[in-house]
């Protein structure tokens, strides 16, 4: 087993009385890409900064490889930031931004030059040493910044959001470049955004946050696919949320009643519990029979395209509207059509029950 090399413990801060984290706890593996997700105000980059000694905890305790830490300035901790507005010197051209660090530490000269040409290499801008950060792409910023906060290498690379002010087409290429640098570097990273597509392209684990607690921390595949309650199935990709009653339950799987049709779940659940469902748009189909043995069925609303995807409308008898993407056969397609909508059982999730207990 991965072990760990950052523990915080009970982490709680309030500002003028309202209370930011309310003992947060979390460990962070030794070589692993961890994001904090979660939308603005939750609390994540106020945890980056209390990890990098930016930010004092009201109480609670942080530590680096086995050391407690908390009570030690910035420069003490092992640990750098990237920025999203870079943060570069102006005056400075790109190998003196890299060396700064180092000649402020007294490394001598023909090593600083030697880790400056290394950690271009790194980054893929070799040749770019005498550039000013005025003359260099935000793209070619943003790498510099990274390079500056490696070379020395620290125990953790912690990253504020660093891809935000790039444009999309470069920020998914740098999401790649920075996957593939974590790896080859085998150096922790956490990473803070509330960008979804960022967590789930990047991390080998996410923790989805919301007002100051983790409220999942898992594999971007158990965050998608088994998101453990309804904010995390609806902060995290689409989801279609669907409530009602259990009436029975065998071999595994729960049948609901929704108020004028019928829904399956595979869980052991208990008849006569109000639950909630979430099913991913995408996992959802229809057709002109059920392919599942439940009976749900529902009008086509509308279609409309969203670059190479479908995406459908149906309502349902009591009213609610289900959102489903992907391609369904051409003749089902009309709007106004009455269709049977249907899921395999094993990719709805329990994401509420009776008194919102969680799963």
């Amino acid at each position: 087993m991965p072990e760990t090399i950052l523990s915080l413990e009970n982490l709680n801060l309030s500002f003028d009385g309202q209370v930011i984290l309310p003992k947060l706890s979390l460990e962070v593996l030794r070589g692993e890409f961890l994001t904090l997700l979660g939308p603005s105000g939750c609390g994540k980059t106020t945890t980056l900064r209390i990890i990098a000694g930016l930010q004092v905890p009201d109480a609670g305790r942080v530590w680096l490889d086995g050391v407690d830490v908390s009570d030690l300035p910035p420069e003490r901790r092992q640990v750098n930031t990237v920025f999203q507005n870079y943060a570069l010197f102006p005056h400075m051209n790109v190998a003196d931004n890299i060396a700064y660090s180092l000649k402020l530490k007294g490394i001598a000269r023909d090593e600083r030059v030697s880790r400056v040409r290394d950690m271009l290499s790194l980054v893929k801008l070799e040749g770019f040493e005498q550039r000013m950060p005025d003359q260099i792409s935000g793209g070619q910023r943003q790498r510099i910044a990274i390079a500056r906060s490696i070379v020395n290498d620290p125990k953790i690379l912690l990253l504020d959001e660093p891809l935000g002010a790039l444009d999309l087409k470069l920020r998914r290429q740098m999401q790649l470049e920075l996957k593939a640098l974590q790896e080859s570097l085998g150096m922790t990273f956490i990473y803070v955004t509330h960008d979804q597509e960022e967590a789930l392209n990047m991390s080998n684990r996410i923790a989805v946050m919301n007002e100051g607690r983790i409220e999942q921390l898992g594999t971007p595949a158990e965050i998608y696919e088994r998101p453990i309650n309804r904010f995390v199935a609806e902060f995290i990709g689409e989801a279609n949320i669907l409530s009602g009653k259990v009436t029975s339950c065998s071999d595994g799987v729960s049948r609901l009643n929704l108020g004028g049709g019928e829904a399956v779940v595979a869980a052991d659940l208990l008849p006569g519990e109000e639950v909630s469902l979430a099913v991913r748009c995408e996992r959802i189909a229809y057709g002109s029979e059920s392919r599942f043995g439940f009976a749900l069925s529902g009008e086509i609303l509308h279609h409309s395209y969203i670059g190479g995807i479908l995406r459908t409308s149906i309502r349902l008898p009591q009213g609610q509207v289900l959102q489903l993407t992907g391609s369904n056969p051409v003749s089902e397609r009309r709007e106004g059509s009455q269709v049977q909508i249907y899921w395999d059982p094993e990719v709805a999730t329990v994401v509420e029950r009776s008194g919102g207990d969680r799963i």
